[in-house]
C-alpha cells in the first residue's frame, strides 16, 4: 500500500488544509511536467513559469475534487485538470486575434482546393501562392491556427474525459473511444514521420512517443529549447498536411 493512499484517506475524511498543502507539494512536479508538454506549443508566446502558475490552480482543483473510490489514478485525473487550468488561463489572456478564425477558414479552404487540384497535400509555398501571401507568412498563420486548435480541442477533451471520470470506473481518465482514436492516430503518425528530416523525426519521436518535455528534448539533442521549438513547428506543419482531417489529434497526444 502506497503511503499516499492513507494520506488521501485522511484528507477525504478531514479536508485538512495541512494535508492539502502536503499533497500540493508532493504533486507539484506533475504541474511542471504538464506545463513542459504544453510549452512546445505555447513557448514562443507565454513564459513557462506562467504556464506553471496556471497549472497550480488545476492541481488544487484536482485535489479538492478527487475521489479514490472512482478507481482513477490521481496523476491521470490531475493531469486533465492541470491542462484544463493552463488552457483556461491562456484563453483568458485573449492573445489570439478575432480575425484569426476567419484566416483559419481561408487556410483550410485553400488547403482543400489545392488537395483536389494537385491530387496530393499542398506545400507551404503552394498554399502561399493560393492565399496571395509569402511562404513565411503562411507558416506563421499555420502555427497560430494550430495554437487555436489546441484551445478548441481542449474543450472537447475536458468534456469527454471528465464525463468518463464522473460516470464510470475506468482505471484511467480517458474513455476507450478516445484511447482508440489516439492509438489510431499514432499509427498514422508513424507513417507520416517517415517524410521528415532526421532532426524532425527525433523531435517528434521524443515528444509524441517518449513523452519528453521541451527542456528534456533540448538536453538530449544538445541544442537550445527555442531551436527544438522551431524544429517541432516545422515538423508539425508537415505532419498537419499529411494527417489531413486527423491533424487536430496531434494536440491530444
Amino acid at each position: 500500500m502506497d503511503i499516499y493512499d492513507s494520506i488521501w484517506d485522511d484528507y477525504e475524511k478531514t479536508k485538512s488544509s495541512e494535508i492539502k498543502e502536503r499533497l500540493i507539494l508532493h504533486y507539484a512536479p506533475l504541474v511542471k511536467y504538464v506545463a513542459g508538454r504544453l510549452s512546445i506549443h505555447f513557448g514562443d508566446h507565454i513564459e513557462f513559469d506562467e504556464l506553471v502558475s496556471y497549472g497550480i490552480f488545476g492541481l488544487i482543483d484536482a485535489i479538492e475534487k478527487f475521489r479514490q473510490e472512482k478507481g482513477v489514478k490521481f496523476e491521470t485525473y490531475a493531469s486533465l485538470r492541470i491542462r484544463g487550468a493552463i488552457i483556461d488561463g491562456i484563453r483568458k489572456l485573449d492573445w489570439i486575434p478575432r480575425t484569426l478564425r476567419e484566416k483559419n477558414k481561408q487556410l483550410e479552404q485553400a488547403f482543400n482546393e489545392l488537395s483536389v487540384t494537385l491530387g496530393r497535400d499542398p506545400t507551404d509555398e503552394e498554399l502561399a501562392v493560393k492565399l496571395g501571401v509569402s511562404a513565411e507568412e503562411t507558416r506563421r498563420l499555420i502555427k497560430k491556427t494550430s495554437l487555436m486548435s489546441i484551445i478548441s480541442l481542449d474543450e472537447y477533451l475536458e468534456q469527454n474525459q471528465e464525463s468518463s471520470y464522473q460516470g464510470a470506473q475506468y482505471s484511467h481518465a480517458e474513455s476507450p473511444e478516445m484511447q482508440h482514436e489516439k492509438n489510431e492516430v499514432r499509427t498514422i503518425l508513424k507513417d507520416a514521420i517517415k517524410n521528415l528530416t532526421e532532426k524532425e523525426k527525433l523531435v517528434v519521436t521524443l515528444y509524441y512517443f517518449e513523452e519528453l518535455t521541451l527542456k528534456e528534448i533540448s538536453g538530449v539533442m544538445g541544442v537550445s529549447e527555442s531551436r527544438i521549438s522551431q524544429i517541432h513547428t516545422k515538423a508539425l506543419s508537415r505532419l498537419q498536411n499529411r494527417l489531413g482531417r486527423y491533424r487536430y489529434v496531434l494536440y491530444a497526444i
